[in-house]
């Protein structure tokens, strides 16, 4: 599979480097996506007055203009992982569809161990599963 790891994070809508427990670890991002209108530009979130709007409900091109909305847009993006099983402790690589599941009971991106199948959660920084 050999997945390309970012060079920047402007390349990236989401990337994170996690530490897992029984020695596990995840490498895990989100590249941007080409505008599907003009295929010249990469689409991000709208920029106000040289400052980007963090809490934005749309993601616009800033070559033509277009825009869609935050929920279809995330939907449609490819998030890929490099991780230490946690598991049965082997390396492995994985693309997964970039929409948070819940685990239980917080909601979380989830990765699958291509070896062993264990389902390995990424919730936001400080949630702690429930036991």
């Amino acid at each position: 599979m050999a997945l390309k790891i970012p060079s920047s994070m402007e390349e990236c809508l989401y990337f994170t480097n996690r530490l897992l427990d029984n020695n596990g670890s995840v490498l895990a991002w989100v590249y941007r996506k080409i505008c599907p209108k003009c295929r010249k530009a990469k689409m991000g979130k709208p920029v106000d007055k040289g400052r980007i709007k963090m809490r934005a409900d749309e993601y616009v091109c800033p070559a033509c203009g277009y825009a869609e909305k935050k929920q279809e847009h995330e939907e449609s993006l490819i998030m890929e992982a490099q991780y230490t099983c946690p598991k049965c402790g082997k390396e492995g690589e994985s693309s997964v569809p970039y929409i948070r599941e819940k685990v239980k009971g917080i909601p979380a991106y989830v990765v699958e161990c291509q070896y062993c199948r264990a389902k390995i959660p990424l919730t936001k920084k400080l949630k702690e599963l429930k036991k």
